[in-house]
């Protein structure tokens, strides 16, 4: 049965080879269910009840793209869409979380709808490279910025706004544990980032008053009844609420086809033309498992990139995604000990993810100022803003206006003056 579903012999591989890759993807993502609860319960949201949804979200995905697609890739809530849905929408911009909710349902909705019309690559191509590798690094300097805030290291000052902050428990932890990941991410150790959190709050339990153990380690998973079809949808169908919406579905478009490509061609999955007619399935998958995410409670669903960890070690089909999942189930049963994990033993991880989504700023071309600037605004004004969508707004308008007034209208695609009205528009709404 396994070997007509999955073509295990096709892919020139077997069960246990299936079994050790997933187990590996798992390993080194395990971290996304300490972290997205920690981040989406700043905005009341139930962290019981967000590490259950999050557990659920990544094992949904993840069997769909599995079954769908037949690809050894792996699914969970978004790093950077989880920082845009309660720092961005929620703290700043003033939205509640069941609104952040419903704008996450639209975005898997539109993703569908592009999906199916085949305007994915047509919206990718309009954005010049170099923006969107900007989007992507400035989204790994707003979720860094937001490591260092949460440990303690950058904190508020009246006179320059931010500024160092003093040596505490947390702040010592989160520094110890941050090097530490490093080194093991420099040695190439398994599900490293995951150990540094596990490092960190051990150090919580001996060292810091205010962490203690909990009664119970292994419990029935918590309800997702506080937050599960809280999503309001009828309330974020107005003009405010767009740029948002689009904001969410640029980041995970953006996302999901870098993945997707990088991890086909580490599983050997592109045929002799060079093309990867999976795709399309994996981005369908992704999108419902958006539109599942606002169901459920959570921030958008996307494809990781730690799902080539798995491929490295041998998974080849979407059997090993299944055994991902798996380990996603089990891990819901360990919440009472995933709730005692406080903010700064993740904040490690966020400025380590946050390094690695911004390496790719090598890429990016500043010779020519009508598209330096707007990188540099996009780069710039993420993490100051504390806004994802402002920085991609200012961004997008920057280029186009820039373009017209050198005279370079021939470099803005068709599609890029549509973007780029919406980006002017999402900046006036905003300062109004």
């Amino acid at each position: 049965m396994l070997e007509k579903i999955f073509n295990l012999k096709e892919r020139n591989t077997n069960i246990k080879q299936e079994a050790i890759g997933g187990m590996v993807t798992f390993l080194t993502m395990a971290y996304i269910i300490f972290v997205n609860p920690n981040i989406l319960s700043t905005t009341g949201m139930d962290k019981s009840a967000l590490i259950t949804v999050t557990c659920l979200a990544a094992i949904i995905g993840t069997l769909i793209v599995g079954f769908w697609a037949n690809v050894p890739f792996a699914m969970a809530p978004g790093m950077g869409l989880n920082a845009m849905f309660a720092f961005t929408l929620v703290l700043k911009d003033g939205a509640t979380w069941q609104q952040a909710l419903g704008v996450v349902f639209l975005s898997g909705v539109v993703f569908i709808i592009i999906s199916v019309l085949g305007l994915r690559h047509k919206i990718i191509d309009a954005i010049p490279e170099s923006l969107r590798v900007a989007i992507g690094s400035g989204i790994g300097l707003f979720i860094a910025f937001i490591g260092f805030k949460q440990m303690g290291l950058i904190v508020a000052n009246d006179a320059t706004l931010v500024g160092l902050g003093h040596f505490t428990p947390a702040l010592v932890i989160g520094l110890i544990a941050f090097f530490v990941t490093v080194m093991l991410e420099h040695y190439k150790v398994k599900g490293s980032i995951l150990l540094g959190i596990v490092l960190a709050t051990v150090l919580g339990f001996i060292f810091d008053p205010n962490i203690s153990l909990p009664t119970n380690f292994i419990s029935t998973p918590p309800s997702i009844m506080p937050i599960l079809g809280q999503m309001e949808v009828l309330s974020v169908l107005k003009i405010s609420f767009i740029a948002p919406i689009f904001s969410f579905l640029f980041v995970n478009l953006f996302d999901s086809i870098g993945t997707a490509m990088a991890c086909s061609m580490e599983a050997g999955l592109v045929d002799e033309d060079g093309k990867m007619p999976h795709v399309k399935k994996v981005l369908e998958a992704d999108a419902v498992a958006t539109m599942f995410s606002g169901i459920l409670g959570t921030s958008s669903t996307v494809t990781y990139i730690e799902s080539a960890a798995g491929i490295a070690n041998g998974a080849r089909t979407g059997l090993s995604s299944v055994f991902t999942a798996f380990f996603f189930l089990l891990a819901m049963f360990f919440a009472p000990l995933i709730g005692t994990v406080p903010a700064y033993a993740t904040a490690p991880a966020l400025i380590l993810v946050g390094i690695y989504m911004a390496k790719h700023l090598v890429k990016i071309d500043f010779s020519e100022l009508y598209l330096g600037v707007p990188v540099f605004l996009t780069l710039l004004l993420m993490p100051l803003t504390y806004s994802i969508s402002s920085g991609i707004a200012y961004g997008f308008s920057s280029y186009v206006l820039l373009c017209i007034f050198t005279k370079n209208t021939d470099k803005i695609h068709p599609y890029m003056w549509g973007i780029g009205f919406f980006s002017i528009l999402e900046i006036i709404i905003s300062q109004m």
